[in-house]
């Protein structure tokens, strides 16, 4: 089944899934996991939770519910910032996924990419079982005592003296207009350069590198020197000209976290086709940031077109059911959920013209498609130099993924008889 649309989503939203929900989420949606999902989750095992609960079971519970099966973790912010800066890479912004690199191999004659096991991926398996490293419990600790620090209070004071010289912003949007504006328009593009470094916490001895290669090239306009650095540079100073403007607070209510935090995921929303939460900042902010060809959807509107297809397929019959999601629900049901509709017309519009049924479940395809992942894992390492995603002849995901979650079977039988567990919570290659 072809992925559907790249979709990021925040912990509000998982939050509010129950597990068969989530199963549609990761079976109808291709997920960039962001680094601030990952470290959002984990920052759980240091919070104060409900009676009868412990923070292992609530972070296991999250780690179950995130996508597994089409889902890759992005690349963190800093690390493409510093490619892009340093011009090592060009980071698309076009709605794919910086996936962190894979080893570069030959397959005959055909140059690809293995991305195997990531050290997140299999955070998420650990956590789902409740199993959790002394590093990663002192990661939680540092990351909730770091979070309630990141309001930059001080900072974004001192852009209350910017209004003393021009009008000050009535709304969001004209918040993000005048952030733009006074990137382009800079009287000072030196200052200005050097302010966006600042606000991204580009260190003292990095700055002088990446200032004198901007130098070097003419000092051209911010946004062709390094898209993804002016991106990023707008989005911070957007967040501290809100806050300077009193659009924003400071800091959300008592026992979260710092807004900035929400703001934060705005860093990986170019590398994305879909936005959801169920966060009402980012219902306020993300789609001021969207590109055309992209969507943001509220939380409890996706959630309820997850459920809706949940119920309509689990009215099959149980011997349909078993042979697995693959078999039987290849695209969402057309008319059952407007959202779903909507998201796949704009985003997957060839789904129309393929069968509901697209699954061929014939006993040679399915041979076929398994000796072809065999060949995968025989390819060679390649020292012939790293293989751009872009143009890779093949690539593969090594993972482990369960083959049942919640009460459904994901996939068939046969896929479990080549490699995989079948108990209660069976896992199964992908």
């Amino acid at each position: 089944m072809p992925p559907g649309p790249i979709l990021i989503f925040d912990k509000s939203f998982l939050q509010g899934l129950s597990i068969d929900e989530a199963v549609w989420l990761d079976h109808f949606f291709l997920s960039n996991i962001t680094p601030l999902f990952f470290v959002e989750t984990l920052a759980d095992l240091e919070k104060s939770v409900v009676r009868g609960r412990t923070p292992e079971d609530v972070v296991g519970n999250l780690a179950t519910k995130t996508p597994d099966m089409q889902s890759h973790p992005n690349a963190h912010h800093q690390q493409l910032l510093s490619a892009e800066l340093f011009g090592h890479q060009a980071i698309s912004m076009d709605g794919r996924i910086h996936r962190a690199a894979g080893t570069s191999v030959m397959l005959g004659d055909q140059r690809g990419i293995v991305f195997k096991e990531s050290d997140e991926e299999a955070a998420l398996a650990r956590w789902q079982a409740r199993e959790f490293l002394d590093l990663e419990r002192q990661i939680a600790k540092i990351w909730r005592r770091h979070a309630a620090q990141l309001d930059l209070a001080s900072v974004c004071d001192g852009f209350k003296n910017w209004f003393l010289q021009f009008p000050k912003p009535m709304d969001l949007a004209e918040v993000k207009r005048f952030a733009e504006q006074r990137i382009n328009e800079a009287p000072n593009p030196d200052a200005a350069f050097h302010l966006g470094l600042s606000l991204l916490s580009v260190g003292d001895d990095a700055l002088r590198q990446i200032t004198q290669r901007w130098v070097a090239a003419g000092r051209p306009p911010i946004k062709e020197f390094a898209p993804y650095f002016y991106y990023l540079y707008s989005v911070m100073l957007f967040y501290c000209l809100a806050v300077a403007a009193d659009l924003i607070s400071k800091v959300r209510p008592a026992g979260k976290a710092a807004n900035l935090v929400d703001v934060m995921y705005l860093f990986y929303l170019p590398f994305c086709m879909v936005f959801t939460s169920s966060d009402r900042l980012h219902e306020r902010i993300v789609p001021l940031f969207l590109r055309p060809d992209q969507s943001f959807v509220r939380g409890p509107e996706l959630k309820a077109a997850l459920s809706a297809i949940d119920g309509h397929f689990d009215q099959l019959p149980p011997e349909v059911k078993a042979r697995g999601l693959y078999a039987f629900a290849g695209w969402p049901p057309d008319g059952l959920s407007f959202v779903m509709t909507t998201l796949f017309d704009k985003h997957v519009p060839a789904w129309r013209k393929r069968s509901d049924d697209v699954r061929d479940e014939s006993p040679k395809m399915n041979k076929a498609i398994m000796e072809l992942v065999r060949k995968f894992e025989m390819a060679q390492e390649t020292d012939v130099g790293a293989v751009a995603q872009e143009k890779a002849e093949f690539m593969q995901v090594q993972r482990k993924v369960r083959a049942k979650k919640g009460k459904w079977m994901r996939v068939p039988p046969e896929a479990i008889a080549n490699g995989g567990r079948d108990d209660n919570e069976p896992e199964s290659p992908s």
